[in-house]
């Protein structure tokens, strides 16, 4: 009994640590965002308290020494590829989760081959992809070669959460709804996917948030227009202020609403199975 309360003291201890190192950076980041502006720097003590930084992000402030960051292209762009990646990541996730279903010839290589895109590291991908473009004398694009970096990269996720999700499906259910008489596609669109939809919505949280970070594979394969993760790491190369700071605050919070409105999505897609099972109790 002493040694389970003991052996619980210490998880807890370790998931304490965990969750501190976890939030640690952006604690520190969010402190130095409200840093005085303009003369404030990214340092300890803070001269003051203010919302100088965020004010200047939405170009609420006078001009000063600090110019301010020139983002909104780049969001744009990460944000549509983030989008675009996340629905092709999703369906040849699931189309290749559905075809998994049935053993075929060399299943278990292609496995590998797909799982491949995420072992590789991401800078040698970028830079195959890059060296391909120019052999073949295409243009490197976000919208091209970095789609296509970022699609090797989430379809593997968005295949194995797929896979995960058709494994523990009942397969009886199907098998019920083509005696019936419906066609494969049929099955698929009205018995299937309405139960496969919570794995749907993980393998697209994946897919976005896996793209809109991504920053080795962007980096050889984005051309001449920068992604949001480039372009941030680009301002370090001249100086650091907390109007950095104050974007990545912003940027944290736009991640919990992701976060906020997958939950939502998952109780209200979720809630229909279990009125399912109710009324399969009742009868």
């Amino acid at each position: 009994m002493k040694k389970n309360k003991a052996l619980k003291s210490v998880f807890g201890i370790y998931t304490g640590i965990f969750i501190f190192v976890l939030y640690a950076p952006l604690i520190v980041l969010t402190i130095l965002s409200f840093q005085v502006g303009p003369e404030g720097g990214p340092q300890f003590p803070l001269q003051g308290f203010s919302l100088y930084w965020y004010e200047q992000l939405f170009g609420l402030t006078p001009p000063s020494r600090v110019a301010p960051l020139d983002l909104g292209d780049a969001i744009f762009r990460s944000l549509t590829l983030a989008i675009i990646t996340m629905i092709v990541s999703t369906i040849l996730g699931t189309l290749t989760a559905q075809a998994f279903r049935k053993n075929f010839k060399g299943s278990g290589l292609v496995f590998y081959l797909i799982l491949l895109g995420i072992m590789v590291p991401g800078i040698l991908v970028g830079l195959g992809i890059a060296l391909v473009s120019n052999t073949l004398g295409i243009d490197k694009n976000w919208y091209s070669t970095s789609f296509v970096a970022h699609v090797l990269y989430t379809y593997p996720f968005a295949f194995i959460v797929m896979l995960a999700i058709f494994n523990r499906f009942d397969r009886s259910i199907e098998e019920a709804a083509m005696d019936l008489g419906a066609n494969e596609l049929k099955t698929f669109w009205r018995i299937t996917l309405p139960q496969v939809i919570p794995g749907l919505l993980s393998a697209a949280l994946f897919a976005f948030t896996l793209s809109y970070d991504e920053f080795p594979r962007t980096l050889f394969a984005a051309g001449p227009d920068l992604t949001l993760p480039l372009t941030i790491f680009g301002t370090f190369s001249i100086e650091v202020h907390p109007n950095l700071f104050a974007f990545g605050v912003l940027t944290t919070l736009f991640s919990f609403s992701i976060l906020i409105l997958y939950y939502f999505l998952m109780m209200i897609f979720t809630r229909k199975p279990k009125r399912l099972n109710v009324q399969e109790d009742i009868n």
